[in-house]
């Protein structure tokens, strides 16, 4: 055999690995793609740049938090504190960055307090062997009192200048969303990124292999609490003051972004670009239905279909694959 052959097995073990993991996310991009063509087609300003930019700054939080959730999902993980971390994020952004702390200090603060949440939350959940659901739950009521506790009621600020920054007529909330996807690419080439898919799919045999699972499951929840903290900070910045009960909606739509995008709910399956994927399908279908004027009964009745549908049409193709084999054989 000659040298130049030998890498042969390992890339086609590595794009093996991406065709599994990547599985459904051509098609869900072409369902993207003919939902964006009727969202034009009834929004034709979503093609000018302030359409866009406002299109993108409500598209960014969901995104924001489908990549939150998505992180534990893929660790055969999930949070059920998603909404409360956001509202967390809100009323400590807009407590502190009026103050002497400045816009600097008040993000510091959002960024160590969603450290300080998943931290826990991780520790708690991995090292004493609880489960994910029950660790979250009981996180939520504790972090939803803690946003209660800091902010009774809507309040405080923001600087107008920040929220000009981020939720004005620019598009920068899209390009946020592209410095997250590059990060996250560099993130899962270290080990730590490795070791979170290894978790998910095959937690023994990463352990016996001497991958710091733990470690990754812990950072996982540190991560994805930050990314929920820091879409209160931008919620923040769109509303222009503080709420602690803004962002219950979040928790169940994380989780449905994810699972559009094909992140399956026992670990070791699924794409972050796939989550972003769904989490714009998902700010799509609602604006769509919206423009068709549904009203709001409608519009989830609608959306839960279709979120049901996306998680049972690939378990149906999987079932109906090996019968199709054996009729073939």
């Amino acid at each position: 055999m000659s040298l130049g052959a030998e890498p042969l097995p390992a890339r086609s073990l590595y794009w093996a690995v991406q065709r599994r993991r990547n599985r459904g996310v051509l098609g869900l991009l072409v369902v993207v793609v003919a939902f964006l063509m009727l969202y034009v087609w009834l929004f034709p300003g979503l093609l000018t740049v302030a359409g866009f930019a406002k299109f993108s700054q409500t598209w960014f939080p969901l995104a924001l938090t489908a990549m939150a959730q998505a992180l534990l999902m893929l660790a055969g993980g999930i949070s059920l504190a998603m909404g409360a971390t956001v509202s967390l994020g809100t009323v400590v952004a807009a407590t502190t960055m009026t103050g002497p702390l400045g816009v600097a200090g008040g993000l510091a603060a959002v960024v160590l307090t969603g450290l300080l949440v998943g931290g826990l939350t991780g520790v708690i959940a991995v090292h004493l062997r609880l489960p994910a659901i029950i660790v979250t739950l009981a996180s939520s009521f504790i972090v939803g009192g803690a946003a209660l506790l800091i902010l009774p009621r809507p309040g405080g600020s923001v600087p107008p200048w920040l929220s000009d920054l981020l939720a004005g007529n620019s598009p920068t909330a899209f390009a946020l969303l592209i410095l997250l996807m590059v990060l996250w690419k560099l993130y899962g080439a270290t080990p730590l990124g490795l070791s979170l898919y290894a978790a998910g799919e095959n937690p023994v045999g990463a352990y016996r292999s001497g991958a710091p699972v733990d470690g990754a499951l812990v950072a996982a929840y540190a991560i994805s609490s930050v990314l929920a903290t820091l879409a209160g900070f931008f919620v923040a910045a769109q509303t222009g003051s503080g709420d602690p009960i803004i962002g219950q909606a979040f928790t169940l739509n994380s989780i449905a972004a994810a699972v559009l995008g094909g992140v399956g709910f026992l670990g070791g399956q699924g794409t972050m670009r796939g989550t972003v994927l769904g989490s714009l399908l998902l700010t799509v279908m609602i604006n769509v239905m919206f423009f068709l004027g549904l009203p709001p009964v409608a519009q989830y009745v609608a959306q839960g279909l279709i979120i049901v549908g996306a998680v049972a049409l690939p378990q149906v193709a999987a079932r109906l694959s090996p019968r199709r084999a054996e009729r073939r054989a």
